[in-house]
């Protein structure tokens, strides 16, 4: 089941599986995923699935300091894909396809994902 996984910070490693539907990430305690920043607004950014397309899909919901994905701020719904990092905050989230099934695990799933995004230039 493909999730969301805190990538840094105090948080570092907590995740979110997605299911079907959609999910709210931000500072208030009512969030699907509580992130400890400052910088998050309290509904900073909603996750949904999408029935039709099979697809996850990242929104920006008015947030203060905005939503980037792939280091671009979004104003739209933007389609995520395996890998993608999303800023919030000074928070980096990463959305996986992988399943992790604990703190420990979602970590070892965080590692593969970086791994299939590094060159082989980086390899040396």
């Amino acid at each position: 089941m493909p999730s969301i996984i805190v990538r840094n910070g105090p948080q570092e490693g907590l995740y979110l599986p997605l299911g079907k539907g959609a999910k709210v990430i931000g500072r208030h305690e009512a969030s699907n995923l509580q992130i400890d920043d400052d910088g998050v607004s309290r509904r900073h950014v909603q996750i949904r699935f999408d029935n039709k397309t099979t697809e996850f899909y990242a929104t920006d919901m008015r947030s203060r300091n905005g939503t980037y994905v792939k280091g671009r701020r979004i104003d739209d719904e933007v389609r995520l894909r395996d890998g993608d990092e999303i800023l919030i905050g000074s928070t980096t989230l990463v959305f996986t396809e992988g399943t992790p099934t604990d703190k420990a695990n979602a970590m070892d799933v965080l590692k593969q994902v970086g791994e299939r995004g590094r060159s082989t230039m980086d390899m040396r």
